[in-house]
């Protein structure tokens, strides 16, 4: 039986994501995409891409929140979100959040980096941090909770955090990294992950030629990354602004552990194991290295590692679409996985090819 979904934040674009890969869905229908400021409008008014395809149209948060479904996914901004997760949860409805105020699970490291104490501190205890790929026990297991009729909090994984995390942590799991010395993670992500206002950085005629670093030593994905990695205080990360709509790559330099004597290949065939029972996660033949291109508008990531400095340090890469495994389509599989679906489900596996 399909299940009912709603979008809060649907006119975002990590949002309007979500509606697109909920109408493709076997198992999920979209029953409102909420947004205050377009809520009356068609959604194809904003984005015609939608023209011919739904008649939906906007409606209010208040809307929303009368209405009876089974999921809601909060596409909403950081400190919005856990004021709006708990009215659903205690209505007995799951709620998949894509920002950030579920993921941390200190809340004190939570108002260190984002500037407010968490007002959801019993539900955030509760929440499961939504990364499948390297916490699969950890969904199973509210998966389980579902299963007996209780609504579950999933807070899923940033940008940032997911291409890292995914790339360097085969190595740092198997030991294959120097358990001090820093971890130095150069990251570029297209504009969309930005969000949809335009500021004078992301505004066309500022990102358009133009790359620059920007958070440097301050961003606030830095602890989120340390903690799915467990490299308390030993991160360097320096995110960079490029001028693509969507896509996102991250190249993680390790130092390796003393004394390592694995060779490219074994360190290589560590890697093929530890994804080789995930449908979206790809390691690349050793010397390939990943695209943002490749995954372009699917749920999909490609990593790859190698050797540098003579076999002194590791150098891991991550590519995903910012929208997709970033975002939109991580937390649909979140979502797929709570429900007891298969988790590619409704997720477009083949990128753009051109």
């Amino acid at each position: 039986m399909a299940k009912n979904a709603g979008v809060v934040g649907a006119a975002g674009f990590a949002g309007i994501e979500l509606v697109r890969l909920l109408l493709n869905h076997p198992q999920f229908n979209l029953s409102f995409a909420a947004s205050d400021a377009q809520a009356g409008h068609p959604l194809a008014e904003f984005y015609p891409a939608f023209t011919g395809v739904t008649d939906a149209v906007f409606v209010t948060n208040e809307e929303a929140e009368q209405t009876n479904v089974d999921v809601v996914f909060l596409a909403v901004p950081h400190k919005a979100a856990m004021t709006l997760a708990p009215t659903y949860l205690e209505r007995g409805i799951t709620v998949i959040d894509l920002s950030a105020d579920f993921r941390l699970k200190d809340p004190a490291v939570y108002e260190q980096w984002y500037g407010v104490a968490h007002c959801a501190t019993d539900w955030l205890a509760q929440a499961t941090f939504g990364l499948p790929e390297l916490f699969p026990q950890e969904i199973e297991q509210v998966a389980q909770i579902h299963q007996k009729g209780n609504p579950v909090l999933v807070g899923c994984a940033g940008c940032y955090p997911t291409a890292t995390s995914l790339a360097a942590a085969p190595a740092l799991r198997h030991g294959l990294v120097a358990e001090q010395g820093l971890i130095v993670v150069d990251a570029i992500s297209g504009v969309t992950g930005a969000g949809k206002k335009a500021t004078e950085r992301t505004h066309y005629c500022f990102a358009d030629e133009n790359l620059e670093a920007y958070g440097v030593g301050t961003h606030r994905h830095t602890p989120e990354i340390e903690q799915i990695l467990s490299i308390p205080g030993r991160l360097v990360f320096t995110p960079h602004l490029a001028p693509l709509r969507r896509g996102l790559l991250s190249t993680i330099t390790m130092p390796v552990a003393p004394g390592l004597s694995a060779s490219i290949e074994e360190v290589q065939s560590i890697y093929e194991d530890f994804y080789d029972s995930s449908s979206l996660v790809e390691v690349l033949p050793q010397g390939q290295q990943p695209r943002t291109a490749s995954v372009c508008g699917t749920a999909r990531a490609q990593v790859s590692i190698a050797f540098a400095a003579q076999g002194q340090a590791l150098v891991a890469t991550g590519a995903i679409d910012n929208l997709g495994k970033g975002a939109a389509a991580q937390a649909l599989e979140c979502a797929n996985i709570v429900f007891g679906y298969a988790a590619d489900a409704g997720l477009q596996a083949v990128a753009m090819p051109v």
